[in-house]
């Protein structure tokens, strides 16, 4: 028996990586719970934020700062509703057109 629990763990913990939050970092709050947002639930984001995290409570909980509108949620989250926020970069053009070629207007 307790091989079988040995091999589940091996396997539960190949495919569950623990997320590495630090203090500081910016996160996306999931909105599944929230039923304050005004609107359609179909149409409304999937995550709201970004939002700094404030403390870590052992490997599970997140305390974040919310905004002004969210501020009657309670500030922890678990850590399955928290994802890590990706900033947008500026989009690159790979081809930049040098002087004397030729333009034309579509």
């Amino acid at each position: 028996m307790e091989d079988f629990f040995a091999y589940s763990k091996d396997k539960w913990d190949e495919s569950h990586a623990t997320p590495d939050f630090k203090v500081g970092d910016l996160v996306l709050v999931s909105t599944t719970n929230f039923n304050n947002i005004k609107g359609c639930r179909k149409l409304k984001d999937s995550f709201a934020g970004p939002f700094v995290i404030k403390a870590l409570y052992g490997e599970n909980a997140v305390e974040v700062e919310l905004s002004k509108e969210l501020s009657n949620k309670h500030p922890t989250f678990p850590v399955s509703f928290i994802n890590p926020y990706k900033s947008c970069e500026p989009l690159r053009y790979d081809h930049i057109p040098k002087k004397g070629h030729k333009k034309y207007l579509i």
